[in-house]
């Protein structure tokens, strides 16, 4: 997929977003009038930021689609991650805020009026959030966006959050269970808080440029080794922007090798690099077999094993 194609996909699914929390809004906003349920409300409050969520997710993958320019030499991909950074802070938010409602409801044992309707409405929330969280996963492994990817996160809490609704409202009135209502709402805030932590981690990581995962750097060494005159690797650092990863390293290559023979090694590693990781750019220095430079701001130099 070509980023042309990668920025049409992610903003196609995050206009979807955005029109799918518009009318998850609209039909929560009925039912939690109709029935007073707080778990029902919750469910609402979290549909709401779930929209300014894809509002955001909307924004942070159209700045990230902008290509390289003078002043952003590496692209703006890190706008998705800062994208996802932000719906953590709307989630975490309203987890508390639900938590701290749910909590009072408790105390006072209000009952749910008409729970059947906010059944129906959370059965329709189901099937249509249903929908959007496969199209998401679609679009995610065509892309690998995080933004589009953190706000995945979010719908198939509502997923959870609907069905925790419907078990809360038939507990509440067919089994006469007094206080459901809100003990459910006190789990959709944990579960909110749960889900705000994992999307954080997935964004600080790729804001403070942390590592490939362990298997994906072996298997970047393993595609280097195909070449028998790659002697080693060493001082090799890796990082991704929003779908665009960076390596950059250091190559040992035969001392005696010319310029012209170590550039032809060199193309064709990049070669066999783009073939195996697409929407990366690769930064390769050459250096004569045994050599090691010094960087006094970096750790140490360490040869990569790559057989």
């Amino acid at each position: 997929m070509t980023s042309v194609e990668r920025a049409r996909a992610t903003k196609r699914a995050a206009i979807a977003s955005v029109s799918v929390a518009c009318l998850l809004i609209a039909l929560k906003a009925w039912g939690a009038a109709a029935t007073g349920s707080v778990a029902l409300l919750a469910s609402l409050a979290d549909s709401a930021l779930d929209l300014v969520a894809s509002l955001v997710v909307l924004w942070g993958v159209r700045v990230a689609a902008i290509p390289a320019d003078h002043d952003h030499r590496f692209g703006h991909g890190k706008a998705e991650a800062l994208a996802g950074l932000f719906q953590v802070g709307l989630v975490a938010a309203s987890a508390i805020a639900i938590g701290w409602t749910a909590a009072h409801r408790l105390g006072t044992a209000t009952a749910v009026a008409r729970p059947e309707a906010g059944v129906i409405v959370s059965a329709i929330g189901i099937a249509v959030t249903a929908v959007l969280v496969s199209y998401q996963r679609r679009v995610i492994a065509a892309t690998h966006s995080i933004a589009i990817a953190g706000d995945r996160l979010h719908y198939l809490a509502d997923l959870a959050l609907n069905a925790a609704v419907i078990v809360a409202l038939l507990v509440e009135r067919w089994l006469g269970v007094r206080g459901a209502d809100p003990v459910f709402g006190i789990a959709i805030a944990l579960w909110l808080l749960r889900g705000a932590w994992l999307s954080a981690s997935a964004s600080l990581d790729q804001l403070m440029d942390k590592e490939w995962p362990e298997e994906k750097r072996r298997q970047f060494l393993a595609a280097a080794a195909l070449h028998p005159e790659v002697v080693g690797i060493h001082d090799l650092r890796t990082r991704a922007s929003g779908a665009r990863n960076f390596v950059q390293f250091h190559m040992w290559v035969p001392a005696d090798m010319t310029i012209a023979d170590a550039h032809d090694v060199m193309d064709r590693l990049e070669r066999t690099f783009a073939a195996e990781f697409p929407d990366t750019e690769f930064l390769i220095h050459l250096d004569p077999e045994g050599h090691h430079d010094t960087h006094p701001h970096s750790p140490a130099e360490q040869p990569e094993h790559m057989r």
